[in-house]
């Protein structure tokens, strides 16, 4: 995604002001002073903080790209799929999050789902420099094809039969994370080959579906760096 021209409200100075004009001299991104009502009104969802950035758009990356990518990575490949997850904060949250445990990729459905906005780039600060995010056409079918390709589909739910602690993530695989509301759509659960949960020792129905996220895919950096899997699970090579 490259940077055409960077906008600062009139005015503005700080430490950060100064690191963003240094970065723009060295790019050669011109910058530009603007009243904050010129910047309220280009983007009237966002809360700006006196710094707007204009690009030529965002690119998703190609699906082949991300699993040649997630091969060639030392250890275990790592993708995360959002099944239809709506709300641009989650979105945004759990991109974050991916990027900050070494996922290899995002994968969202075209349709019925939030895509990489605005207020998605924000709430990811700056992640989807380093996570790599594919729209695909038809989810279903391309955790078919990524179950052909080696990896295990693990989705989560509140009524999965498997402690997310008691599963070894150990090996290639594609976690899902279903819809805020509704969860993983019924043909997307019947891909997996194992459905997770997150035990609630107190009592509190659900997560959010960030948090959730946040949560399984630290137990999954926790298992792959230590190298001791989930305790009374037979690892990926033993009958898993």
């Amino acid at each position: 995604m490259r940077i055409r021209e960077l906008w600062i409200v009139n005015g503005k100075t700080s430490r950060r002001t100064e690191e963003l004009l240094r970065l723009a001299r060295e790019k050669q991104i011109p910058v530009v002073r603007k009243k904050r009502e010129t910047l309220s009104l280009f983007v009237p969802d966002t809360a700006h903080q006196g710094v707007v950035a204009l690009s030529d758009g965002f690119r998703y990356a190609d699906l082949a790209s991300v699993i040649r990518a997630s091969q060639e990575a030392p250890g275990r490949g790592l993708l995360v799929a959002a099944d239809h997850i709506t709300d641009e904060g989650n979105l945004g949250a759990l991109i974050r999050t991916a990027a900050f445990f070494g996922a290899h990729g995002l994968i969202l459905p075209k349709d019925r789902s939030a895509g990489v906005s605005p207020g998605v780039l924000k709430r990811a600060a700056g992640a989807v420099a380093r996570l790599p995010v594919v729209k695909a056409v038809n989810l279903g079918r391309v955790l078919d094809f990524l179950e052909k390709k080696g990896f295990w589909i693990v989705g989560a739910s509140g009524d999965g039969p498997a402690s997310v602690y008691r599963f070894d993530w150990r090996r290639d695989l594609v976690l899902v994370l279903g819809n805020e509301q509704r969860g993983m759509g019924r043909l997307i659960r019947r891909r997996c080959h194992e459905v997770v949960r997150v035990p609630s020792p107190g009592g509190v129905e659900s997560l959010n579906v960030a948090v959730a996220g946040g949560v399984i895919l630290s137990e999954i950096s926790r298992q792959r760096e230590g190298g001791d899997g989930a305790r009374g699970h037979k690892g990926p090579d033993e009958g898993a």
